[in-house]
């Protein structure tokens, strides 16, 4: 079976800990002469290494490798032109440019305007194929070129590609002439230009960058190379785990005539074979016996070799994959739907991760920069990283993969501007969003794909469903974020489906209410900002943040306070993920752990590990606040369970909730306006209202998120506010009121008064701190029996 050439379906890398990769993967090509770099904005610890020799010469497809290859980067001839001009064959172009660096990079050695309107880009040089590659076929990959592609080899057309962000090949074996091959690549890029009524995915990009969008890339922004293959060779493999019966499910794509070929797939731990199948060019099982987990607290990869085998038996093709034994689901815990890794809920705690650089723009100056970032997730505490309207270069999954983080990866969106694409639009969009999913079908570290964002690109919300759906339909065994932050901006409203409901909410925190049918998640909340002197850039000389902490100390305790908040949302109202606006700052925003040269953390790391490593120990450990059954028609008192404060209980003074010290010698009237009758809820019999024993048809209700006695005046909002459920205490005993027609808010004291409370932050009553115990009471005899 063959499939297209096309977006090779997969991810990259040497396993370079492995035997399995050959010394020859190892091995860079010849050092490039580079073009001289422009002086970026800002100096990351990178970027003069970026072009000491060959651009980023690491192998570009780590899960998918064989030895042989040429890496194409280093310095192009390059023209650019406002018309769409012809190409130039066998003559120089007057200008010359560091690839893969966009040519508004300072890298680049180009550094152009970002609202230059020369949107049509034309690249040049030569290539001699090795002479080893002799017999096989040449194949010239292309990592990701932004936007539509046209390339020539020795004159003579050999394809063409449209998409910003996923990778394409063409086979150029018919074009070479055994020497010095002339290598013509044609990009049109108009960004948000819409010229000639384009409308590409462009994500964060813009010709006027300023706020939260950014300077353009245009052009070629990730490798190109050429690998040889035989005539029937492998052209890509699809890995699925099966964690049920500890398989690991292939199918293997081929190009060329494989008629009465098979396929051996063997797994292994390092260079010990594990497991052994044989198949076709239909998906077919490996063994995997006993087959350690991936995780984030443990990314153990397994390799895979598959060798293409001719009818005869003998070895035709082979390449080395690898793969994670992991699995992605959704399951109820406590009534409540929550994402599940290997079968356990693990709250997935994570940033916007949008990926520019201020040398590179979209493309990161070294390898090492480009896992640095992730490396930071890591040791900040998070387990995720929502990669936000842009797709990373192979490599880059392959470092998520390696360090054990979980991945949202965002398709990017049409423009933000409120532009309905038409249908030829449309499809281009759809288009490009399957090969995205094609593409990182293999990785385990994805484990969600977010296909809308506040509505940019939208045009229909039956739109919005067909394609969030159409992604779920492609793979199944991912998470689904339909539309994150429907409740914000652009956006036409709840898709309704999918795997997730995603409020984005700044500051925040709060959370879309739980729910048995999609996961409760926090697409984006938090944004406070820090100035950093000597490490900021801004192409309009503005800055902003969605508010402004005056120091390192103050970030820190604003964050810490925020993750205490999602921590209470959590347990009380469902919430499964969020997602923490941002890693790095990025131009004109400035609400970064990091500054955007990477040089300074702006926040205490021990700090912000630990809250991070503690909401997420605490997802692990989720106690049980099931619905408790309370003896209607009995008199009873609510003691706090706070520490320090136990010999208080809550009572009743002039209308309103307070806590209060009672005990034996109390006067009789605190000792009565402590004690409540239960009695079925008034808006609900599966839950309960309090009736004051001395003010009888008064019932314990909340208005404007304060607590107070109020009578039964027969309004539908009085009974349901004076509605209570009851949980299971948050804190693991006891008992938690949660509000009958506000759910995730709950009973709670503070500071001697009560009040309806998620603890989510903001109002004094609202502080996270010590939520948990506050809104835990102990329901115990009456003091007025």
């Amino acid at each position: 079976m063959s499939r297209p050439i096309r977006a090779l379906p997969r991810t990259w890398l040497l396993l370079a800990a492995t035997a399995l990769v050959t010394g020859s993967l190892l091995t860079a090509p010849a050092a490039a002469q580079a073009a001289p770099a422009r002086t970026p904005p800002l100096t990351t610890p990178w970027t003069g290494q970026a072009l000491a020799g060959t651009p980023l010469p690491e192998y570009p497809r780590p899960q998918m490798t064989r030895p042989d290859w040429l890496n194409l980067n280093g310095e192009w001839q390059l023209r650019q032109s406002a018309t769409d001009d012809p190409p130039q064959f066998g003559t120089d172009l007057p200008e010359r440019i560091n690839v893969p660096f966009p040519v508004e990079s300072a890298l680049s050695g180009v550094m152009r305007p970002a609202g230059d309107n020369r949107h049509y880009l034309y690249y040049r040089r030569t290539f001699t194929v090795p002479g080893d590659w002799a017999g096989r076929r040449v194949q010239l990959h292309f990592g990701a070129v932004d936007w539509q592609t046209t390339v020539w080899v020795n004159g003579t057309e050999v394809g063409r590609h449209t998409g910003g962000y996923d990778a394409f090949t063409f086979d150029i074996t018919p074009r070479l002439n055994g020497g010095s091959n002339e290598l013509v690549v044609k990009v049109w890029d108009p960004t948000d230009s819409r010229q000639n009524g384009s409308l590409p995915a462009i994500g964060k990009q813009t010709r006027t960058p300023g706020g939260i969008f950014y300077t353009p890339s245009s052009g070629i922004w990730q490798t190109v190379w050429l690998e040889p293959t035989p005539a029937a060779s492998i052209s890509g493999v699809d890995l699925r785990p099966n964690l049920a019966d500890n398989t690991l499910r292939v199918r293997v794509f081929a190009r060329g005539n494989v008629s009465g070929h098979s396929v051996l797939a063997e797994a292994l731990t390092g260079t010990t074979v594990v497991g052994t199948s044989t198949g076709g060019f239909t998906e077919f099982s490996v063994p995997v016996p006993n087959a350690r987990r991936w995780s984030p607290d443990d990314p153990f990869l397994y390799n895979l070799r598959i060798t293409l085998r001719n009818g005869g038996g003998a070895q035709v093709d082979r390449t080395t994959h690898y793969f994670g034994m992991r699995e992605i689901t959704t399951g109820l815990i406590n009534g409540v739907l929550r994402p599940k890794l290997n079968g356990q809920f693990v709250f997935q705690a994570g940033t916007l991760d949008q990926g520019y650089w201020p040398d590179g723009l979209y493309t990161a100056p070294t390898d090492a920069a480009l896992a640095f970032d992730l490396q930071k997730h890591k040791d900040l505490g998070f387990n995720m990283v929502r990669k936000h309207i842009k797709v990373e270069p192979q490599r880059w999954f392959y470092h998520a993969d390696r360090l054990g983080l979980l991945v949202w990866q965002d398709i990017p969106s049409l423009t933000a501007q409120d532009i309905d694409p038409n249908d030829a639009q449309q499809a281009q969009f759809e288009a490009e969003a399957r090969e995205i999913v094609d593409e990182h079908r293999s990785s385990p570290s994805v484990v969600a794909y977010v296909v809308y964002n506040e509505g940019w690109g939208e045009r229909a919300l039956a739109d919005t469903r067909r394609v969030g759906q159409n992604v779920k339909n492609q793979d199944p065994t991912r998470l689904v974020n339909t539309h994150s932050g429907h409740n914000c901006c652009q956006s036409l409203g709840n898709p309704g489906n999918g795997d997730m409901d995603d409020w984005h909410i700044y500051v925040g925190p709060d959370s879309p209410p739980a729910s048995t049918t999609r996961i409760s998640v926090l697409g984006e909340f938090g944004g406070p900002g820090l100035r950093t002197p000597g490490h900021e850039y801004s192409p309009n000389g503005s800055f902003n943040a969605y508010e402004w902490q005056p120091n390192p100390t103050a970030l820190t305790d604003r964050y810490v306070g925020l993750v205490a908040g999602t921590h209470n949302l959590m347990v009380g109202k469902g919430l499964s993920a969020s997602v923490y606006t941002e890693i790095t700052d990025l131009e004109g925003e400035l609400n970064g752990f990091l500054t955007y040269d990477r040089q300074v953390v702006k926040m205490d790391q021990n700090r912000v590990r630990a809250a991070n490593q503690a909401l997420i120990a605490a997802s692990k450990a989720l106690s049980n606040s099931g619905p408790v059954t309370l003896p209607v028609h009995t008199r009873r008192s609510l003691q706090v369970t706070t520490p320090g404060f136990t010999n208080r209980y809550l009572r009743h003074m002039n209308g309103l909730a307070y806590t209060e010290v009672v005990d034996a010698g109390s006067p009789t009237v605190l000792r009565q306006d402590a004690t409540y009758t239960i009695r079925p809820g008034l808006a609900g019999t599966g839950c309960y209202s309090f009736e004051s024993v001395n003010f009888p048809g008064q019932f314990l209700r909340h208005v404007d998120s304060r607590v107070r006695n109020s009578p039964d005046d027969g309004s539908a909002l009085l009974r349901a506010d004076a509605t209570w459920c009851a949980r299971t205490g948050l804190t693991g005993g006891g008992v938690s009121f949660e509000s009958y027609n506000f759910r995730g808010s709950y009973l709670r004291h503070h500071g001697a008064q009560v009040w309806l409370s998620n603890g989510a932050g903001g109002p004094a009553y609202n502080s996270p701190a010590s939520w948990l115990a506050d809104v835990t009471w102990n329901v115990t005899g009456p003091w007025a029996p």
